[in-house]
């Protein structure tokens, strides 16, 4: 199933900054329908530190601007985080997440005291649950981003957090096909069996099992 060409050339850019491969992003750049970037980008980028650490999307953004730029933020896209985000990020953690989300707070804190906190308070309630993106659209581009940096794991719980917000199966394939075509052949097969087994077993509303 293909992704809708918007969100497809958001995948590619993630993907492309993900694995620092700045002629791609430029041409990804280049390939921005007028008037140029939107908000729909500068959200994918805002994201893409989860995913990809903050010194490579610091460098994408550079790259982005010297290629053409990243458009003129509104002034709403500003506004500081307040208690609603916190509300709307633990909601959509838990929507994501399911029956297991308080089993994987528990296991964040265990590795960590702060970083149940830093994936709750900053992760999902001061990025991911940002409007300019809609939370399926932002879990496309995390399967993407993870298929790209080879993470199983976290694959597999994205994808079939994916799933529980709707997003077709055909779309999480795709997404991951874009987003690890650097890998090895082995590794692709892998990945996309991973997104397949817990994409469709959220689709199917079956139990979690594995991944965290």
């Amino acid at each position: 199933m293909s992704l809708p060409a918007d969100l497809l050339q958001l995948v590619r850019l993630s993907v492309a900054a993900c694995r620092g491969d700045w002629d791609e992003l430029r041409e990804v750049r280049a390939g921005a329908p007028p008037p140029g970037p939107d908000r729909r980008w500068r959200e994918a980028l805002l994201q893409l530190h989860l995913f990809a650490g903050i010194p490579r999307t610091v460098e994408a953004c550079a790259v982005l601007q010297a290629a053409g730029g990243l458009g003129v933020p509104a002034p709403e896209e500003h506004e500081p985080a307040d208690g609603r985000d916190d509300a709307r990020g633990l909601a959509l953690f838990q929507a994501l997440y399911g029956d297991a989300a308080a089993s994987v707070q528990e296991s964040l804190r265990a590795a960590h005291a702060g970083l149940a906190r830093v994936v709750l308070e900053h992760a999902y309630a001061a990025v991911l649950s940002r409007p300019g993106l809609e939370p399926a659209e932002r879990e496309v581009l995390a399967v993407a981003c993870l298929a790209a940096s080879d993470l199983e794991r976290q694959l597999a719980s994205h994808a079939r957090g994916a799933a529980r917000l709707g997003v077709p199966l055909g779309w999480i394939l795709r997404a991951v096909e874009e987003g690890s075509a650097a890998l090895e052949p082995a590794r692709q097969q892998a990945l996309a069996e991973v997104a397949r087994r817990y994409g469709q077993a959220a689709a199917e509303g079956h139990p979690d099992r594995g991944a965290s």
